[in-house]
């Protein structure tokens, strides 16, 4: 199974971008070890639309356009469930082990995602009730990813 975020903008050269490559590379060397065929960040132009209800649409076809065939989907959402790292973990290794074929994070534009892309997720997830910046979202979803693999696979790295 390949696990993948898909994020709407564009970032830009700077530690968040420098993070994101280093847990990108954590990521490749161990996913392997956890049964998984590796690691994709695909961004999306954010949309240019006038109105909000018009760019989230826009994002969502975007979105879908690169969207694995067969993906269980996983929405990065305010509105979302606030789940443990363990418990990240655990859905992980059932798609893996259901024999999905990819696993995916998105994470939409600033004004969020399309409510029926987002309806169509397997899942919502939150990481809390504070609004963040997307380029720390985007940090945050690809160290929960290598952390719920060095979770599997009995790392060190979590200590939680």
């Amino acid at each position: 199974m390949r696990v993948a975020i898909i994020a709407v903008g564009r970032l830009k050269a700077g530690p968040e971008r420098e993070l994101v490559a280093r847990y990108a590379d954590r990521i490749a060397a161990t996913a392997r070890n956890a049964g998984f065929a590796g690691f994709d960040l695909r961004e999306v132009e954010e949309s240019r639309a006038a109105r909000a209800p018009d760019r989230k649409l826009e994002e969502a076809r975007a979105i879908r356009a690169v969207l694995a065939k067969g993906t269980v989907l996983a929405a990065l959402d305010e509105t979302g469930k606030s789940i443990s790292s363990e418990a990240f973990a655990a859905r992980l290794g059932k798609e893996r082990d259901a024999g999905a074929p990819a696993f995916t994070l998105v994470i939409g534009g600033p004004d969020g995602l399309d409510a029926e892309l987002r309806a169509s997720a397997a899942l919502a997830i939150s990481f809390g009730a504070m609004t963040l910046p997307h380029q720390l979202v985007r940090v945050l979803a690809a160290e929960q990813i290598y952390r719920a693999v060095t979770i599997l696979t009995g790392h060190p790295y979590h200590r939680g």
